[in-house]
């Protein structure tokens, strides 16, 4: 039986690839650099919402639907387009008369400073990338679709220097004591001496730092399903997968099966507590949610009642 790095080293052997980790024992293999690069990229580009008007601005009212494509694109990608990558760049610029001139314009019905974290944070997802593709050999510049050679260029005074800021993130996740430092820090998740409890809807949105943690667990395992709690090790380098069926509905649900990660022997261990008799279960899980999850607040309004009661 082969363990997760023997069976990826089989495939990358056989195929002369870089085998991409879909999920334990499970492995995606790309014909085409750009297209594996492309798919890899994606997995740590958050979801981000456009921003919404705060003035009413009669110029972007008359133009909105020339407009919206290109704030669909900046929102996906933190930067302006190039000519040939938006088609409805053939109607801005007559309406408009530049890119910059109609992204001043959406910028000043939106508020600029809204674009300004957009771009923040698409540059910290392309050093998400930059940081763990180096595992598997980080590409040169040129050997980089095109998309993503377009957003290093924009977002960043180069590539050596994406380069070096992505090392800088991913070596500091090899220091115990800068792990827990920003498990610490951390805004989001459930924090005990030994590790940081965050739902799996919220890993996004950790410090860059904590994302390339467990982002290299990830790059090893691929997706785990059913998996909705993530447990960041403080203390070693491990990174352990929490399914609790339950989450949404039961106040205290118990935890059914557990995967581990251990970052330097890669060594992945499995439990399951489905039939155990007194299985570990959940208390306060807004906690373990960021701000915006539709949930937390109901999660804290039965936290609240049940510390009113003496619970």
């Amino acid at each position: 039986m082969f363990e997760q790095h023997e069976l990826k080293t089989w495939i990358d052997q056989s195929l002369d690839t870089f085998a991409v980790p879909a999920g334990p024992g499970v492995f995606y293999a790309f014909r085409d650099p750009d297209a594996r690069a492309a798919f890899v990229a994606s997995r740590y580009r958050r979801e981000i919402v456009v921003p919404r008007l705060t003035r009413s601005v009669d110029r972007f009212e008359n133009h909105k639907a020339v407009l919206q494509p290109l704030m669909d694109f900046f929102t996906a990608r933190g930067r302006l387009p190039d000519v040939d990558e938006l088609p409805e760049t053939a109607a801005v610029i007559p309406a408009l008369g530049s890119l910059k001139k109609a992204f001043r314009l959406i910028q000043s019905a939106t508020g600029a400073e809204a674009w300004v974290e957009i771009a923040d944070k698409r540059a910290q997802d392309l050093l998400i990338y930059l940081a763990l593709a180096r595992f598997d050999r980080r590409p040169p510049l040129s050997r980089l679709p095109l998309p993503l050679q377009r957003g290093i260029r924009a977002l960043f005074r180069s590539y050596a220097q994406a380069c070096k800021q992505a090392d800088s993130l991913l070596f500091s996740v090899g220091k115990p004591e800068e792990v827990n430092a920003a498990c610490t820090a951390s805004f989001i998740g459930k924090k005990t001496p030994e590790a940081l409890y965050v739902h799996a809807s919220a890993i996004d949105q950790l410090p860059a730092s904590l994302r390339v943690f467990e982002g290299c667990a990830r790059a090893y395992i691929g997706r785990v399903e059913g998996v909705n709690v993530v447990k960041l090790n403080r203390l070693e380098p491990r990174i352990s997968y929490l399914s609790y069926p339950a989450f949404e509905d039961d106040p205290h649900p118990a935890l059914a099966q557990s995967l581990s990660v251990h970052l330097q022997t890669f060594r992945v261990r499995t439990r399951d507590y489905s039939n155990a008799g007194n299985p570990p279960v959940l208390h306060r899980k807004e906690t373990f949610l960021a701000d915006e999850h539709p949930l937390r607040a109901k999660f804290a309004r039965l936290t609240a009642a049940e510390e009113r009661k003496g619970c």
